[in-house]
């Protein structure tokens, strides 16, 4: 397995500019497996829409896609926990791609109830409390 920053992501999924695209996408294409981390995930999303303009929709998509490669890990939460994560986000347009990946890290590693002041956790059906 080797390890990808949000820079490869973000090229292999806009195919820009072209010649890094080109190399990035030997890379996800590659004869091994790819670890993503939450934080890459995150910042991929962040880079699709401040610096491309990407709509929210289109990059939950495109998340989606490259989680479901069969040689892609999520590094610190299992695939589906990713994904259910991801198709959450899409299924609450108001809220933030991270609240969702907040929840799945939380509820994956018991740490319940979530302590925030965002009362809009709450739609995410963890439990939550106020401190």
């Amino acid at each position: 397995m080797i390890g990808v920053d949000a820079s490869v992501i973000v090229r292999y999924l806009m195919q820009d500019p072209p010649d890094a695209a080109r190399r990035a996408t030997v890379v996800v294409e590659g004869d091994h497996s790819l670890g993503i981390s939450l934080v890459v995930i995150l910042e991929t999303a962040h880079v699709l829409r401040t610096q491309y303009g990407v709509a929210r929709p289109d990059i939950i998509n495109a998340l989606i896609e490259l989680l479901t490669r069969e040689d892609v890990l999520v590094l610190g939460l299992s695939r589906d926990e990713a994904l259910e994560a991801l198709v959450q986000a899409r299924a609450l347009p108001q809220s933030p791609i991270a609240d969702a990946l907040i929840v799945a890290m939380a509820r994956s590693a018991g740490a319940v109830p979530l302590y925030t002041f965002d009362r809009g956790m709450r739609r995410h059906g963890i439990p939550v409390a106020t401190p």
